[in-house]
């Protein structure tokens, strides 16, 4: 009994009341419901939830606490927090550690600690020296300041309470203001000047997506304004377009966009030139700017690729001036450099701002110069009218007081699309008449998005083109007409207004046309279909396994030569059937085809002015059989076949149609091109295809292909050019061989790596075998660098009258360097038609050549002529093009 009563000195267990115990001796006031004392008053447990408060203004409430009285320390563990009511400071904790004696308190598990100036301190552990009034968090740590709105994450910081300092160790991430993202190490924070800095490297991320790398950097919370050394921006962090600015050091205010550094690099995206080549970039010793101007000191602007050597253009200015407003650079004292040789001075000089795709301002201005045309010069400005509107004003100046105004007009709906082009030269001195003239042009293109639900298209399109010269085209083609809606076509302009409605299984077009032949004269030249339409379908019964049906329809109301009216509809019904393959390997299939036309016209030769209606049909059956041979390298393939063909009905004359056939389309049915019949009579095709090929791959090296056709009677409706209306036709036939030697081979881009010969032979040889009406040579040869093309044509009998040689060659000595020669001859009248012998080095940002061109082809306003010319293109600034006095290279 003697002996408990010695371990327990005092056990007072209170329910409904409360104990207190104090004593003025003493550094902690426990206020508790239930207190365990032991060890002869030195021990102390508080076994529920309770309070404990100092003389110095600290109060602690938690679930339990034990203290040591001498040792004075206190531990509480369970929703403890901790009360500083003089220095105004709360931590919360699950487990804490006081040694009084030292004044240390540590906590551990899930501790926070803030104040009622908005800052608050997560962390897995904490160590307050209150002496000191240091905060040391360890684990997991996020500091916020709600007033200020910034937070930092770190795994070990140090608070310096008096000071107002905060130091990480390690890894540290920090959020300013929910714009700018730091990822940095060892950073240190001023609460009071509101500072952040470190001396590590250091990344930032903005809200704009704009990256900054920083070898050690200051930013001042309050001014927005960042201080580093060798510092990288990235534009646009991470997509595919950015551009990179490097500083060794600099100032930059992030909310006003000003900035002052030193050793100015700045790269910009490679393709801004549409050329991935490219390295376009700007130094300079110095820059500053603002939002809208940026200046760079002694700068340096190219966008040739970045090699070891000097860049093959240059400028260097004194002063560059960037003005994001306007949209351009500017040059002070500028000097253009080739190869770092200096060619031109600029007092002033400016051009587009390269890193805005679209804006307003002046574009690559070009020289040209020309025996038909003179020296000229083209300033072309570019306008921004709107978000969906722009213009391109082109005016064009010449040495002889002519000049030219272009105009390029686009607008973009949301379903639609418009583009206008219209020029006009002034003061042209026409050589066929020997007076000065106006020439112009105007074309148009548009298109509009109908956006019907039951068609995969459904859209209205219409074009325009317009000249008032028949050479026009021709003549200005280099020097003006650098536009997209040219006609392809210098001999033929069109007019129309087209509808087209397409599903899954048929499509249907119907508009109006007009077409000028610039070669004729007066009213002949103009061709109408006033309207038109196609149609076409196809049907796939599900009764019938062996075949399909396909439905065409077309018609036109045609005028032409002034007075000749033709209107016409086709109907076209055709059944054809699936390859059937039988026990012997013959591939048969059949084809019925029947068409309907129905005509009325005036004045015209072929078609009576009262309707007429007219039904044919045509029968096809075809036939081949593959045979196939395989060798230990090679695989032979010999296929011989025939068609059958049997129309019983006649059809309208068309032996006058030029119609020129070949092996190639000898089996299709519509081979005759006519729209308007069916090749009339029986006939039968024959013919034979053989191939050599590779094992390894399809790739074919030597192919043979030979048709002819035979008839019971001739045909004198059938074309006379095709020899399709006598019982026996021409003799067809084409030879290829390429790649006779074993060579590796790419399958996927049907190439060979090594040298390239090749060589196709096409003829039409007469039913009497003794002449040939047709003959075709075309030879190439690529052999290392050097590439040569022979091109032999020559027409006899019905297939015209014409013997022409055409030969090219060029070699490249390099990458950047080539030569190509050119010419053509007309045997038939010992005439060469030109010469053509070019010479040009090319890399990324400059092409420079000489080119020599001889032609005698005249053409009204086109003359024979004669050019040395010397070109100069400096990408993306300039295109040049200066002919060279022919009495200095000719003597």
């Amino acid at each position: 009994m003697k002996n408990n009563f010695k371990k327990i000195f005092f056990l007072v267990i209170l329910s409904f009341y409360i104990f207190s115990y104090s004593n003025s001796n003493e550094v902690f006031n426990f206020d508790v419901t239930e207190i365990e004392i032991t060890e002869n008053g030195n021990k102390f447990v508080g076994l529920k939830k309770g309070r404990i408060t100092t003389n110095d203004g600290i109060i602690i409430d938690a679930n339990s606490f034990e203290y040591d009285k001498k040792l004075n320390i206190l531990k509480a563990a369970g929703n403890i927090k901790i009360e500083d009511t003089i220095n105004n400071y709360v931590i919360l904790t699950e487990n804490l550690t006081y040694l009084k004696n030292q004044e240390i308190i540590s906590t551990q598990k899930n501790s926070k600690a803030f104040d009622n100036e908005g800052m608050e301190i997560y962390a897995d552990e904490f160590e307050f020296n209150k002496i000191l009034n240091i905060l040391n968090a360890h684990g997991n740590v996020e500091i916020k300041d709600n007033i200020n709105d910034y937070i930092i994450y770190a795994n070990d910081i140090t608070y310096l309470r008096n000071k107002e300092k905060i130091f990480t160790q390690g890894d540290t991430k920090a959020i300013i203001e929910s714009r700018y993202n730091f990822d940095s190490e060892n950073v240190v924070l001023l609460r009071n000047e509101m500072e952040l800095s470190s001396s590590k490297n250091t990344k930032i991320r903005d809200d704009n997506n704009q990256f900054y790398n920083l070898s050690k950097f200051k930013y001042l919370i309050n001014e927005e304004d960042l201080i580093g050394e060798n510092i990288l921006i990235i534009t646009n962090y991470n997509q595919p377009i950015s551009d990179k600015f490097y500083f060794t050091n600099g100032n930059f205010n992030l909310k006003s966009k000003k900035f002052v550094a030193k050793d100015t690099k700045i790269k910009i995206h490679k393709n801004i030139f549409d050329n991935n080549e490219n390295d376009p970039r700007l130094y300079g010793s110095s820059s500053s700017g603002d939002e809208n101007i940026t200046i760079i000191n002694n700068g340096i602007f190219t966008s040739c690729k970045k090699t070891d050597t000097c860049p093959p253009w240059s400028i260097s200015s004194k002063k560059i001036i960037h003005d994001k407003k306007e949209k351009k650079l500017v040059y002070d004292n500028s000097i253009l450099r080739l190869y770092d040789i200096p060619v031109f001075y600029f007092p002033k000089f400016f051009h587009p701002d390269p890193t805005v795709e679209r804006q307003s301002g002046f574009l690559r201005p070009q020289l040209n110069n020309s025996d038909q045309l003179g020296t000229s010069i083209n300033t072309p400005y570019f306008y921004v009218i709107s978000k969906n509107k722009d213009l391109t004003f082109k005016p064009t100046f010449f040495e002889d007081n002519k000049f030219t105004l272009s105009n390029e007009y686009r607008t973009r709906g949301r379903n639609s699309a418009l583009d206008f082009d219209f020029s006009i030269t002034r003061n042209y001195k026409s050589a066929s008449e020997n007076k000065k003239k106006n020439f112009s042009h105007l074309f148009s293109k548009f298109n509009f998005d109908l956006g019907w639900e039951k068609y995969e298209v459904s859209s209205i399109s219409a074009k325009a083109e317009r000249v008032n010269n028949n050479t026009y085209l021709k003549l200005f083609d280099s020097v003006l007409l650098d536009t997209p809606l040219k006609p392809k076509d210098f001999n033929r302009l069109e007019n129309n207004i087209t509808l087209n409605l397409d599903t899954d299984v048929s499509n249907f077009e119907t508009g109006i046309n007009i077409y000028e032949n610039l070669q004729e004269k007066n009213n002949n030249r103009y061709q109408y279909n006033l309207p038109y339409y196609n149609f076409y379908s196809e049907y796939f019964p599900k009764n019938i396994k062996h075949g399909f049906f396909s439905f065409a329809s077309n018609g036109s109301n045609s005028l032409i030569n002034t007075n000749n009216l033709k209107t016409k509809i086709v109907n076209n019904l055709d059944f054809k059937s699936y390859n059937k393959i039988t026990d012997f390997g013959f591939v048969n299939k059949y084809g019925v085809y029947l068409k309907n036309l129905s005509t009325v016209a005036k004045n015209d030769p072929q078609y009576k002015s009262s309707p007429q209606s007219q039904i044919m049909g045509l029968l096809n059956i075809e036939t081949k059989l593959p045979l196939v041979k395989n060798m230990e390298k090679f695989k032979n393939t010999l296929t011989p076949k025939l068609s059958l063909r049997v129309n019983p009905s006649d059809t309208d004359n068309f032996s006058e149609t030029d119609r020129t056939l070949n092996v190639y389309n000898m089996f299709n049915i519509n081979r005759l091109g006519l729209d308007e019949a069916l090749e009339p009579g029986r006939s039968l095709t024959l013919g034979v295809d053989y191939k050599r090929q590779y094992n390894e791959h399809d790739a074919k090296f030597i192919q043979l292909n030979l048709a002819t056709m035979f008839r019971d009677k001739e045909e004198h409706h059938v074309p006379k050019s095709s020899s399709l209306n006598t019982k026996s036709s021409n003799l067809f036939g084409s030879i290829n061989i390429s790649n006779p030697w074993d060579v590796e081979y790419f399958p996927k881009t049907n190439t060979f790596k090594k040298d390239l010969f090749k060589i196709k032979y096409d003829f039409a040889l007469n039913n009497d075998f003794n002449t040939f009406e047709h003959n075709s040579i075309d030879f190439t040869l690529d052999v290392n660098n050097f590439v040569t093309n022979f091109t032999f044509i020559e027409n006899n009998g019905e297939f015209g009258d014409t013997n022409t040689i055409e030969s090219t060659a060029s070699y490249e000595f390099a990458d950047s360097n080539f030569v190509k020669f050119n010419t053509r001859r007309n045997r038939k009248i010992n005439l060469t038609e030109y010469y053509d012998l070019i010479y040009e080095y090319k890399n990324d940002c400059l092409t420079a050549g000489i080119k020599y061109k001889k032609t005698y082809y005249q053409d009204g306003d086109i003359q024979p002529k004669e050019d040395l010319m010397l070109t100069l293109t400096i990408i993306p600034l300039t295109t040049y093009e200066q002919e060279i006095d022919q009495d200095l290279y000719r003597n």
